[in-house]
């Protein structure tokens, strides 16, 4: 069976984290996994948050930025590196460049808001 699914385009501002998200495939008929695009402007830092029953992987698509996870060091980021996340680990990441840092937010299964929990 054959299924295409429409993404949808629209940026919005995600207000509990911070940064601007565009859901790029987010849907209940392929639940196993979601991907997002992310924006955090220059100078700023999401909020700290965790994920339950969520794995994250975020794929860096252009900028530079630190991303902190809970239990692991602080590491720099750039177009290119992969950061993955377990469910329940505190994190959060910061702009440190210029321009705007984009990356991927690959969640394994699909996010959903009932998940996200600030700290």
């Amino acid at each position: 069976m054959t299924l295409v699914l429409k993404s949808e385009l629209d940026e919005y501002f995600f207000e509990s984290e911070g940064c601007y998200i565009t859901e790029l495939f987010n849907s209940v008929a392929d639940a196993d996994f979601s991907i997002a695009q992310a924006r955090v402007e220059p100078g700023v830092t999401t909020s700290w948050h965790r994920l339950i029953n969520t794995t994250e992987r975020y794929y860096v698509l252009s900028g530079t930025g630190i991303v902190e996870i809970e239990d692991v060091a602080q590491r720099e980021v750039c177009s290119g590196d992969l950061v993955l996340i377990a469910p329940m680990q505190k994190q959060r990441i910061t702009n440190t460049g210029k321009v705007d840092l984009i990356f991927l937010a690959i969640c394994i299964p699909r996010f959903e808001e009932h998940n996200y929990v600030q700290t």
